[in-house]
């Protein structure tokens, strides 16, 4: 296992605002980007507001007190989002990924999940930070959601309220992570974003204590998405440094993926105690198999996390253009896309203003 390092710097700036697509007819049906990429995951992110100020995502500098997070009427509601994923689901979306801020925090979230697996052959899921699941596992999985991935980025606590900036102790997520599994949401993957110097330490001490857990851990590098997280490349972990350190006390094999265009990189312990995953967006870039699009809180399309801007699909559906219409802008932004931020990271890249990850969802 090679450790992969790209020399890179960091970068600045917040969102810009989305653009509207001139309307075109055209049918629906699977959609190829401009490298012939078909666009199959739909992640949803369904608030701006999060109970964390996690230092990589929403750090306090710029999300204090004052910050203007929308209001409740810019936010898509779950019939504009339910009608929005119907239209990608005829395009061939089959995966939806409910996103935040933290999802959790969106009133009724269970009567939106309900609407959005009745839409055929759709897998839904939802990306946590967990503080809440004690009191929603039982009502999300009512409502027929079945995958739930969890944020937890250290088991030692005065790490982990270092990161999350908010003073939550660890036990309150590990506390709602066994609530979901006895709610029945499981297999449940935990995601922990990797900072050289703040938690890098904690990646063995998580490897044991969910190995053999049933639960998939996935580690993530340290991206430069958004402009507020300070991102360095200094600071990036790279995958092939932590599955080194796994590898030696725990050793490890390659898995195959699961299906085309998964982001993680599966690894099986070889006494059969499970499988971990690693996410490398940062030093091996998985641009040419990316699927994914992305639906801002109110309701802007955005075709790769590292995005500049978006196109305004709310404002379509809310001067009454018909199904036909709006799938036709759909398609057209889609076909037109030749996003590959990772492959052309570099210094000047770094430095482009691009949108917040507690804005777009991760």
């Amino acid at each position: 296992m090679t450790q992969r390092v790209i020399p890179l710097a960091d970068e600045r700036q917040l969102r810009r605002q989305p653009t509207i697509p001139q309307v075109l007819s055209a049918p629906t049906g699977q959609l190829l980007d401009s490298r012939g990429r078909a666009v199959k995951d739909l992640r949803i992110s369904v608030t701006d507001r999060c109970n964390f100020r996690c230092v990589y995502c929403m750090p306090k500098s710029v999300f204090d007190k004052d910050y203007a997070f929308l209001p409740r009427t810019s936010l898509l509601s779950f019939e504009e989002i339910t009608r929005l994923a119907r239209l990608f689901a005829a395009h061939g979306v089959t995966k939806i990924r409910l996103t935040g801020g933290e999802p959790l925090l969106r009133r009724n979230l269970e009567q939106l999940i309900e609407q959005l697996v009745r839409i055929p052959d759709m897998e839904v899921t939802l990306t946590t930070n967990g503080v809440l699941l004690p009191r929603k596992a039982a009502a999300l999985r009512d409502a027929g959601l079945r995958r739930l991935t969890v944020s937890l980025d250290s088991l030692d606590d005065a790490t982990f309220r270092v990161m999350n900036d908010m003073d939550v102790p660890v036990a309150e997520v590990l506390h709602g992570i066994e609530a979901a599994r006895a709610a029945g949401l499981g297999p449940i993957k935990i995601n922990m974003v990797v900072k050289r110097g703040l938690n890098d330490q904690e990646i063995l001490p998580m490897a044991r204590h969910f190995r053999g857990s049933g639960h998939i851990l996935r580690f993530i590098e340290f991206m430069d998405v958004g402009s507020s997280n300070g991102w360095r490349m200094d600071d990036v972990v790279p995958s092939g440094e932590v599955l080194q350190r796994i590898h030696a006390e725990f050793p490890l094999q390659p898995v195959d993926p699961n299906y085309t265009g998964e982001v993680a990189e599966r690894w099986r312990y070889l006494d059969g105690q499970g499988e971990i995953g690693v996410i490398s967006s940062v030093t091996q870039a998985f641009c040419s198999s990316c699927t994914r699009a992305r639906l801002s809180t109110e309701g802007s399309l955005y075709t790769c996390l590292f995005a500049q801007s978006g196109h305004d699909l709310r404002s379509l559906l809310r001067a009454g253009h018909s199904d036909a219409e709006v799938s036709a802008v759909i398609g057209r932004i889609w076909n037109s896309r030749g996003d590959r931020y990772s492959e052309l990271r570099t210094a000047e890249t770094a430095a482009l203003p691009k949108i917040e990850m507690s804005y777009i969802g991760g």
